[in-house]
């Protein structure tokens, strides 16, 4: 399983508008294209502000491939937009990992 671990840092005092743009008009589309998030969390200690979301895909390809079509939703393309002003999200990373041959997921 490739698995997607995303970490967004949102502006101090955005946290709550911005997980309730996204449960409202981004989660839908992500359910919609990529499935539910093996896990969706917010920091209470260390760096604050982030949130944390994982996605799992069979492979690299499925990913893509997955990612693609969500891309093209009108929807998500709205979802954006309204996020893309740099009013919420300070920094994101993303990162890739394939689970170990022991793994349950």
């Amino acid at each position: 399983m490739l698995v997607d671990i995303r970490r967004y840092t949102v502006y101090p005092g955005m946290l709550k508008a911005y997980l309730e743009i996204y449960e409202t008009c981004g989660l839908p589309v992500q359910r919609r294209h990529v499935g539910e998030p093996l896990g969706y969390f917010i920091s209470e200690v260390g760096e604050l502000n982030q949130v944390v979301h994982l996605w799992g895909y069979e492979d690299a390809a499925d990913r893509q491939r997955r990612r693609a079509a969500m891309e093209k939703d009108p929807d998500w393309v709205e979802y954006k937009r309204k996020t893309a002003a740099g009013q919420y999200i300070q920094r994101q990373e993303n990162q890739l990992v394939v689970s170990a041959p022991w793994s349950r997921l």
